[in-house]
């Protein structure tokens, strides 16, 4: 169902609007629209496109490259379990590209499903693009809403909400693979505030959490406490090459000033906090971080090209 001439759809039936370098790998692309979609439909062409994203992914092969278009409505599709993206180099791409908040493309756990996080990504090699993520569990017990343990994987204008749940130790993005980028994406939330020490990114992992990257990204809170924090980097990290970028990201807090914005508990000498670029800042909190002395930025007041990296020092 290709028709070129009027571009509304390329490539064997996939929305234009919808098209990633990752279609061109010859893979098989299937379609998922939880508000016009059918749950016994094949999911083969937007017009035959299935109801339920489990269903087409369970369709897609591990390691060939085949994806899931995930088409924006009016609905939501909602997971009866925890959904593991476990198949490498599986791709998931919205047709619905808001940038932040507000994506129509959602995956959300409802509340009387009672999920630890409504999403697992153990894969690698995935693209993951232009999908909202968030879990409705009632506060009860600590609960997040993504859960990454892949690597090499590329996450583009995801929003990672915040979780309803309250509890300590909650978070929206638990991250124990290496070697992923984030770009575009909003972690957190002003919906849903946070009343404990919870967490917007949750950085752990004993061996294989370094070299994640993210650009232009925003971390989002609304905390009537001060012991949130932005990212917590664990102490069960231990590895020495173990290093995190963020270029250009924005750590934004609404209500009650944070303590500080990044707790950084890694105890191993060597590993690297960076700040990257000029347009990084951080609103509403009373520091960068508590421990600041593996955390790194571009030093402009004490040296010719402000281009020699510090560590950070609050004034």
């Amino acid at each position: 169902m290709t028709t070129f001439a009027d571009m509304v759809y390329m490539l064997g039936g996939v929305p234009a609007g919808a098209f990633d370098p990752v279609m061109l790998a010859g893979g098989k692309w299937y379609f998922c629209d939880p508000t016009h979609g059918s749950t016994n439909a094949d999911g083969t062409s937007p017009e035959t496109a299935c109801s339920s994203l489990l269903t087409v992914y369970n369709k897609c092969r591990d390691g060939y490259n085949d994806g899931v278009i995930f088409m924006g409505g009016a609905t939501a599709w909602n997971p009866s379990a925890m959904l593991t993206w476990s198949k490498n180099y599986t791709h998931l791409i919205g047709t619905n590209a808001i940038p932040g908040v507000g994506n129509r493309c959602r995956i959300v756990s409802k509340a009387a499903t009672a999920l630890t996080a409504p999403l697992t990504v153990s894969g690698s090699g995935c693209t993951i693009k232009n999908v909202q993520i968030y879990n409705e569990k009632a506060a009860g017990a600590a609960a997040g809403t993504a859960i990454l343990t892949g690597s090499r994987n590329i996450f583009e204008n995801v929003f990672f909400m915040s979780p309803v749940a309250t509890d300590a130790a909650s978070y929206s993005l638990k991250l124990e693979g290496a070697e992923n980028v984030f770009a575009r994406c909003t972690i957190g939330q002003f919906t849903n505030v946070r009343t404990g020490a919870s967490y917007n990114l949750w950085l752990t992992g004993a061996t294989t959490n370094m070299r994640n990257k993210f650009i232009d990204c925003e971390f989002l809170s609304w905390s009537t406490s001060a012991d949130h924090v932005h990212v917590l980097i664990d102490v069960a990290i231990t590895v020495e090459t173990f290093n995190v970028w963020f270029e250009n990201c924005l750590f934004q807090n609404l209500g009650t000033t944070l303590t500080e914005s990044i707790n950084d508990n890694c105890t191993v000498a060597g590993h690297q906090v960076v700040l990257r670029g000029r347009d990084s800042g951080f609103l509403n909190v009373t520091a960068v971080g508590g421990t600041l002395t593996y955390i790194f930025a571009p030093d402009a007041a004490s040296n010719v090209s402000g281009q020699l990296m510090i560590a950070v020092a609050e004034s």
